[in-house]
């Protein structure tokens, strides 16, 4: 970790011009993630959801430094994914507390482990881009593997809260101000949940309103599509629910291997998709890969800007 601080804290000073990120803000990025480490554990250990620090980090860092797109993207990697990569490696710790794994152990897989996947990742990014035409461009289909949508979800954040800023866009000068209420609610929701529950002690089921886990269901759209919540929402309810009501054993034997092996076969599926669909130029048209259907979804929101006469956008 130190050897890791030293470098970025080099990287900000020496290239400072190309990482547009200021020394203080390498240490306040890693101060946030910190601070949020141990809240955030306690939330993913009890809930199995982790929400991520990826909004506050880029709003925080866009009221600070509006204009900066890439002090934006460093402060949101140094903030939200050194907590995320926390969070990760002491799930890796609590599973190997069960498996009755030594912690020494654990932590040098984890090392040796963070090193070769590093590198791997790099190494494979640099291939898939100089290999693969267009890759992560518009003019892929969009049944393609190659549209990179966590990518662009990535580079749209940057446009939005480091590029324009929070304030041109939840500010004075933006059309949704109003959104900042809820910042509010949030806060105050898990309180009310509280009151109501001191107000009505014999109600069994208000304690286990859980806010993060209902307010962080929608954390992965996007990316994320209807048809992946669908898909997770008929899965979650046949074995949490029906399975787990009416088969019980059934589902303290099995329920997690399942789990693993959906996922698994995820993989293995995309895989095979590669070496016997994509290495041939061959494609098929899944359904629920089908782009925006909705004419309307890529018109502008702003006050009067006009696309012109062959333009189905209305002009505000």
């Amino acid at each position: 970790m130190a050897l890791s601080m030293t470098v970025s804290l080099l990287l900000c000073t020496v290239l400072k011009h190309e990482v547009q990120l200021p020394w203080w803000g390498l240490l306040f990025a890693c101060g946030m993630a910190f601070i949020f480490t141990l809240p955030i554990s306690i939330i993913s250990a009890t809930t199995n959801q982790t929400p991520g620090l990826n909004v506050i980090t880029e709003y925080a860092m866009g009221l600070i430094m509006p204009g900066y797109p890439i002090a934006n993207v460093c402060f949101k990697v140094y903030g939200y994914m050194s907590m995320s990569q926390a969070v990760s490696f002491l799930s890796d710790f609590k599973l190997g507390h069960y498996m009755k794994i030594p912690p020494k152990s654990m932590f040098l897989v984890q090392f040796v482990g963070t090193i070769v996947a590093g590198t791997v990742n790099i190494g494979v990014a640099w291939f898939l881009l100089g290999s693969i035409k267009e890759i992560c461009s518009e003019n892929l289909p969009p049944d393609s593997p190659w549209t990179c949508p966590g990518d662009r979800v990535f580079f749209d954040a940057s446009v939005i809260w480091g590029l324009v800023g929070p304030r041109r866009i939840f500010g004075r000068l933006g059309n949704y101000g109003a959104l900042n209420w809820f910042f509010l609610i949030g806060a105050a929701g898990p309180i009310i949940v509280y009151a109501i529950h001191r107000a009505f002690p014999g109600q069994r089921w208000i304690p286990l309103i859980n806010l993060p886990v209902l307010l962080g269901a929608t954390a992965m759209m996007p990316p994320a599509t209807a048809v992946n919540y669908n898909s997770w929402f008929l899965i979650g309810t046949v074995f949490n629910f029906f399975v787990f009501r009416y088969r019980k054993k059934w589902w303290m034997r099995y329920n997690y291997v399942l789990s693993a092996a959906l996922d698994a076969g995820v993989a293995f599926m995309a895989v095979l998709l590669y070496f016997s669909l994509t290495m041939e130029n061959r494609s098929i048209d899944w359904w629920g890969t089908a782009g925006e259907h909705c004419p309307l979804a890529s018109c502008p929101t702003a006050k009067g800007v006009d696309l012109g006469p062959d333009s189905v956008c209305p002009v505000f």
